[in-house]
């Protein structure tokens, strides 16, 4: 959930209504953030406060035993049914309800080291075994602990740990990224125009699938919810277990790192990590400060969560360094009663234009983002400044956190003196400048939010094909990502990591602290050959091979106040028309939103979409489809789809390819080899038979879906790269060793220029190679 829950924009919307008209046109008309959120702080009382807490009582956050109980009799019941990674889950989910030294406490931890145990991760077993003892486990039980540590001891010790394990481990290991330096490679360079502020271009040419930049997030937030893949697991048992687990139960909250075996926050039931370091890095960044509004911030969204937590890591020290040269100072200076200008500053003359210059990764990069104050609706503006107001009086009604130095670490004190700047006073006093900062930073996320994306494993767990769709699972602000403009045809290609090890030198507050350094990074590739001079580009979302021109230039002046002028929107899509033109009936129309890729049911040429529905091109048919029964011939293939990848779900392949073969060869309204839908028909036929054993068939249908990939997203795309990964896998598994070796080297090219020649699925075709030959 980006924004507040609905309860929260309905009070604050009719609290927009109610307001004097005045009052409207003055906070409409502030022209700086700290004014707009000093307004907003005069009317924001004590009925918000009591609003935002009734709300946040639908948002479970606190320790509760019972429901811990309740959490540990899932895990046993799945447990029974030996599903024991759903049970692992479970108790999980239970350790992060349990309260510090309860009985229930202790009872997950010696059931989920039982889970471990039987899915063979015996070295985390070991470490539950150890938690549980530690939590006063019942003394006439620990021999059945002390029977699983000697089973557990007893694997390792046999040279376990020095096997190949091919089983998913409980928790992925940090990938190292050794030698890897942070920030924009020399290939590239930052520019500044007016009209594109800040941006990034090849100092000289870059060659396809060379690396462009690496960043890390500044801060991000996972996102709650119940966002699994279809099939995660396999078989309808399974997929029924994944319904009661989202990404937040899942995943690690600091460095996303999916694990079975998270580490709970000691004081709310919602924050999770997958080790110690991360817990810590966390309380050391921002869950200090955020814990006790656990519930109040689900309620307000991943956005206010988000800015909060990069103000918090920053600390007002380094919100105030910021700050310096702004806008905001200017006004200040202008206004002193001195009657100083800003020029007068020495802190100010002769210095670069911080809203034009590049800091790297640090606090300023992120603070200089354009906010475009002026260009948010009034509804919006005062939505995001009455929520950070009553986020900051939540804050500050609670008073600073109990030890010194925890205000000393967010006031950004000296450490020498902490009584000079560290004190409750100090603290009340700059809450203001906390919120303003907060405030900026909500505002710049609308535009400057990076969505974190990854593959997750579809279909069953045992399936020979490797199937996988990629899902957002968090919110994040990169301060050298942020430079890339948008293209809806951009020339690079994103690969974020989780759980990735990594060198902490380069963020003022993660060294402070001493991070263990295992986080989130992106790597940005040329995913084509960029002369020198060019603009390096990226696609904030509307992409011109999944959505029509218009609905992408919407969209765009929509979230991100511009009119799309990109080559997909402008030249490619004028020489795609006259080209079309031009072929008339010769030609095989690319897929183009509803209507492109259809061909006529009665003479097998293709439609085209005009005003009045959809005409065959061949003047010697000239058959007429209506735009409502092409729509409804859509949906009903879709609806096929859908049950057919149920049946499959429900391990019936058998059934699923029955329906899907009575669906292609329906009568009326066909689609051609390059419609998304016959690709998606197309792979899911092939999943039936692969399923069934059949790898010839399988192969066949996965080349057909494999032309419908190569006509959306083109014949260099990484989508194409990974439908023919499973082809290669296809053929492997049918022992077409020809088909294979010939499949292989465009696979690997593929991701060589997408993901980089060091990922596994590189290292998996290389096996197969090896194999092979």
């Amino acid at each position: 959930m980006d924004f507040p829950c609905v309860q929260w924009q309905d009070h604050v919307a009719q609290k927009w209504i109610g307001l004097d008209p005045q009052l409207k046109d003055t906070l409409t008309s502030q022209p700086e953030i700290d004014d707009l959120f000093k307004c907003a702080l005069t009317l924001t009382t004590q009925d918000d406060l009591g609003f935002l807490e009734s709300i946040s009582l639908g948002y479970c956050a606190q320790k509760d035993a019972e429901l811990a109980a309740k959490c540990r009799e899932r895990g046993n019941s799945s447990f029974k049914s030996r599903d024991y990674a759903a049970a692992a889950l479970h108790y999980s989910q239970g350790i992060c309800f349990a309260p510090q030294g309860s009985d229930q406490l202790s009872l997950c931890y010696a059931n989920r080291s039982a889970a471990l145990h039987h899915l063979q991760h015996h070295q985390e077993s070991l470490d539950d075994i150890d938690r549980a003892v530690k939590n006063s486990y019942p003394s006439h039980l620990l021999h059945k602990l002390e029977d699983r540590r000697t089973s557990c001891l007893k694997h390792l010790s046999g040279g376990e740990r020095a096997k190949k394990d091919h089983r998913r481990p409980a928790s992925k290991s940090p990938k190292p990224l050794d030698g890897v330096e942070f920030g924009i490679r020399p290939r590239a360079a930052v520019g500044f125009t007016s009209e594109k502020g800040r941006h990034l271009v090849a100092a000289e040419g870059v060659a396809a699938g060379e690396v462009l930049l690496h960043d890390r997030p500044y801060s991000c937030v996972l996102i709650p919810g119940m966002e699994e893949a279809k099939g995660k697991g396999g078989g309808r048992r399974h997929a029924e277990a994944a319904v009661l687990f989202g990404m937040e139960h899942r995943r690690c909250h600091r460095c996303l790192t999916e694990t079975l075996c998270l580490v709970p926050c000691e004081m709310c039931s919602y924050s999770r990590y997958c080790s110690i370091p991360c817990q810590r890095d966390a309380w050391e960044e921002h869950h200090r400060w955020e814990c006790p509004l656990a519930a109040d911030l689900k309620a307000m969204g991943v956005m206010s969560q988000l800015a909060l937590r990069v103000a918090l890591k920053a600390g007002l020290k380094n919100i105030k360094i910021a700050r310096v040269s702004t806008g905001d100072e200017h006004k200040r200076s202008q206004s002193s009663p001195n009657g100083e200008s800003s020029g007068s500053d020495p802190r100010l003359s002769n210095q670069p234009d911080p809203c034009t210059s590049y800091h790297g990764d640090s606090y300023p990069s992120v603070f200089h983002l354009q906010h475009h104050l002026n260009l948010h609706g009034p509804e919006v503006r005062f939505l995001c400044a009455v929520t950070i107001a009553t986020l900051l009086l939540k804050i500050s009604k609670a008073g600073p956190p109990p030890p010194s130095r925890d205000l000393g670490r967010l006031l950004g004190a000296d450490s020498q003196s902490p009584e000079k700047e560290g004190s409750a006073a100090d603290w009340s006093a700059n809450m203001w400048l906390l919120g303003s900062a907060v405030l900026r930073h909500v505002l710049q996320l609308r535009c400057n939010a990076q969505a974190i994306l990854t593959l997750q494993d579809t279909g069953a767990a045992n399936s020979p094909v490797q199937s996988s769709s990629e899902i957002r699972i968090a919110t994040a602000i990169f301060p050298t990502l942020s430079l890339l403009n948008h293209s809806c045809c951009p020339n690079t290609s994103l690969r974020f990591s989780t759980g990735t090890s990594v060198s902490a030198d380069c963020s003022e507050s993660v060294t402070e602290y001493g991070s263990t350094a295992r986080g989130v990074t992106v790597t940005v590739r040329a995913s084509k050959a960029i002369p020198a001079g060019q603009e390096i580009l990226h696609c904030y979302g509307p992409h011109s091979s999944r959505m029509a021109t218009r609905e992408r230039q919407r969209l765009l002046q929509e979230q991100y106040y511009f009119l799309c002028q990109c080559e997909a929107c402008t030249q490619r899509q004028q020489q795609q028309e006259e080209e079309e033109e031009a072929k008339g009936s010769e030609s095989t129309p690319q897929w183009s939103g509803v209507g492109g890729g259809l061909v006529c049911g009665k003479c097998k040429g293709f439609l085209k979409e005009g005003a009045k529905g959809f005409i065959c091109l061949r003047s010697s048919c000239g058959h007429r489809v209506s735009a409502p029964e092409v729509s409804r011939r859509l949906q009903e293939i879709k609806a096929d789809l859908e049950k057919a990848v149920d049946l499959m779900e429900r391990e019936r392949p058998d059934e699923a390819l029955r329906l899907l073969r009575r669906t292609q060869n329906q009568p009326g309204l066909t689609l051609a080899e390059t419609h998304p839908l016959q690709g998606e028909l197309a792979d899911a036929t092939a999943r039936a038979h692969a399923t069934m054993g059949d790898w010839n068939n399988a192969a066949s249908y996965l080349e057909r879906s494999a032309v419908a990939i190569a006509a959306q997203y083109g014949e260099d795309s990484i989508e194409l790269g990974r439908q023919l990964f499973k082809l290669a896998q296809l053929h492997f598994n049918g022992a077409a060793r020809g088909p294979a070796l010939s499949v292989i080297p465009k696979v690997r090219r593929l991701f060589c220029l997408h993901v980089g020649p060091h990922c596994d699925e590189i290292q998996e075709l290389q096996a197969m190679e090896d194999c092979l030959r």
